[in-house]
């Protein structure tokens, strides 16, 4: 006698455990549950008004299928590997419970079209609570660049410093990220919610299905179009995956700034105490381990985007049982994105800018090279020869182990009759920084605009 999986008629042989305990999935796909009894309520709505089932068993199902979703709730409900997934392990406790109006539920669909369904219905509520967390984040970094509208660093390529910046522009340069992210998860909410129930295994179904009925009760504003397309598609798990690595990715560059800034070589931001870590066994280390951590987690998530793909690229037309393996790195992806936007936030707020030693910094090595060459272009000087003569400047203050606003109008002179003594006016941070007022620019000015722009958009 074979056991009694749902698919056991065509079977002489029960399932070998080693078999049940490799293919179930219920260890990790249990948290669908509200998702799977909520497409199952509709389901069940559907299949009575089209007469597929009767009144009575209607009620039977939903009241069957409310009390299986109190029982998971309250804890007290039995995940039994042998049913190989949330989906038998709900249909079979509500069989358990109502008898033979359960084994009706399941007409006009598959478990292919309905794991979709769930899934679709699951990531609707994370991307939701996603742009929820990035939302907070933008609003702690904006919080935090109003804060520091006057604080200078100096601003890096190839991580050597180039030219003086506001500290408010380099915040809102991953605010900008963020706003990026936003509207990829967005775009990727639409594809997300359309509705795939009523596709059946992969051709449809010949049974008298309202597809337009279940996808208002579940508030699909669209039904998928092609039944074989419905079932294979991941495209939505695989594209939120890819915005979560592209947001990980913004976060982990940001952490890496903080903990070069945090060094002691740089001193420019410290970390609170309550966002950091001690060392075992040096007692005056403070570690950047949640930044760290962040940075690191980021590789995971590349992981979990490299593991579908490749789970999807080979498979034929259309459901696999490959398939089941998109859960976990998904799963992984959205509980670890949202761990990170929550401590991120938190400690973005209780950051500690060191803003002399900024200040100092963005000062040196030079910074305003690039001010000075922009200041003979406007003595009439082509750009180039203006690089060249100032890069001559500099190297000639490093010969003599002097800055640049050291210099005399005489030594300025040396190098082109073009200097005035108007230069000292190109040659602080402050200056090079106010200076940078095109659009989009660091200027001061143009970061406050920026900022009352922000805060229109978002009362708007």
């Amino acid at each position: 006698m074979v056991d009694k999986k749902p698919w056991s008629g065509r079977f002489n042989q029960p399932t070998d455990k080693l078999v049940e305990e490799f293919t179930a999935s219920i260890k990790f796909d249990k948290r669908l549950y509200r998702y799977d009894i909520e497409g199952s309520i509709a389901h069940c709505k559907m299949l009575a008004m089209q007469g597929l089932i009767s009144p009575e068993e209607e009620k039977e199902i939903v009241s069957g299928l409310e009390g299986i979703l109190g029982d998971i709730e309250a804890g007290e409900f039995d995940y039994s590997p042998d049913l190989e997934d949330i989906h038998m392990a709900v249909e079979k406790a509500l069989i358990d419970r109502v008898g033979k109006a359960g084994e009706k539920l399941h007409t006009g669909r598959s478990r292919n079209d309905q794991v979709s369904l769930d899934m679709r219905l699951y990531l609707r509520d994370e991307v939701e609570g996603i742009l929820d967390l990035v939302g907070v984040l933008k609003s702690s970094i904006l919080r935090v660049a109003k804060n520091e509208i006057n604080t200078i660093l100096p601003g890096y390529t190839h991580l050597q410093k180039a030219q003086p910046i506001l500290l408010s522009h380099y915040l809102l340069a991953y605010r900008e990220m963020l706003h990026r992210d936003e509207d990829r998860l967005k775009e990727c909410y639409d594809r997300i919610n359309i509705m795939s129930l009523g596709s059946a295994a992969l051709a449809g179904t010949s049974l008298p299905i309202d597809r337009e009925y279940v996808a208002e009760l579940l508030k699909f504003p669209k039904i998928a179009e092609n039944s074989m397309d419905a079932v294979s598609d991941r495209d939505f798990v695989a594209e939120l995956i890819f915005d979560a690595s592209l947001l990980m990715m913004h976060m982990s560059r940001f952490c890496e700034d903080l903990i070069i800034w945090s060094s002691g070589e740089f001193g420019f931001v410290e970390i609170s105490d309550s966002f950091t870590t001690g060392s075992s066994i040096m007692p005056q280390k403070k570690n950047p381990d949640v930044a760290e951590l962040i940075r690191g987690k980021t590789g995971r998530i590349y992981g979990n985007l490299v593991s579908l793909l490749t789970v999807m690229k080979g498979l034929p037309m259309s459901y696999n049982r490959d398939m089941q393996e998109d859960k976990e790195p998904l799963f992984d992806t959205v509980d670890t994105v949202k761990g990170c936007l929550h401590i991120l936030s938190g400690m973005v707020g209780k950051l500690k800018f060191n803003r002399e030693r900024m200040l100092e910094a963005a000062a040196g090595g030079f910074s305003t090279a690039t001010d000075v060459a922009d200041y003979l272009v406007m003595k009439g000087v082509p750009f180039r020869e203006s690089h060249g003569i100032v890069g001559r400047l500099v190297g000639y203050c490093i010969e003599k182990n002097k800055e640049l606003p050291a210099l005399s109008i005489e030594e300025f002179r040396k190098f082109s009759p073009g200097f005035g003594e108007d230069v000292y006016k190109y040659l602080t941070a402050e200056d090079s920084v106010n200076s940078r007022s095109s659009y989009g620019g660091t200027a001061r000015k143009i970061v406050l605009k920026r900022i009352k722009e922000i805060e229109k958009q978002a009362k708007g």
